[in-house]
């Protein structure tokens, strides 16, 4: 890591410049997660990288975040094993009940309540998600100063998780060429 690299950090390297967290704080990840998510293709995008790639939609806009505001994931800090946990363990299982609800639930409406009911709760976890990546971010914890390429992002996001299908790296090119420049 070169000198210019730690930038984030202050001179004892254990916390993270105030102007920088004051700009995370100032832009809270689940309203950069919710106007990303509703632009064009970014749904089905994220799904695809989801259900095909196993991708965490959560981590994906995170890191979809940190970049935005040209940071980056240089090493994972040992929190976000709690937070893939909590994914794992409540977030995915409520969405897999959710989807295997979907059929039943056009055919009765009380199974509908119930799948609705599941689904807010799901979005409750996912907002829980983020609030823990965007607390791991404001900490500084593994991060450094990137350029704000966004090839760069897309390269980063494609060998983090291995992604080489040919719909994967278009998912994720869509989701790049989405994102708003710093």
């Amino acid at each position: 890591m070169g000198e210019g690299d730690s930038l984030i950090m202050s001179d004892d390297s254990t916390r993270m410049d105030t102007a920088l967290r004051s700009r995370l704080a100032a832009d809270p990840l689940w309203d950069f997660a919710l106007a990303l998510y509703a632009r064009p293709g970014i749904e089905a995008a994220c799904l695809t990288l989801q259900d095909e790639a196993d991708v965490d939609v959560c981590e994906l806009l995170w890191q979809c975040w940190l970049h935005h505001h040209g940071l980056a994931l240089e090493t994972e800090p040992e929190e976000l094993r709690a937070i893939r946990q909590w994914q794992r363990e409540v977030t995915s299982v409520l969405r897999a009940l959710r989807r295997r609800l979907k059929e039943e639930a056009g055919k009765s409406t009380g199974v509908a309540e119930v799948r609705h009911q599941v689904q807010r709760t799901e979005l409750a976890a996912e907002r829980e998600t983020l609030a823990r990546l965007q607390a791991l971010a404001e900490r500084g914890k593994g991060l450094v100063r990137h350029s704000t390429s966004r090839s760069e992002l897309a390269f980063s996001l494609a060998s983090r998780w291995q992604l080489q299908k040919k719909p994967q790296l278009l998912a994720l090119q869509t989701i790049e060429c989405q994102l708003d420049p710093p």
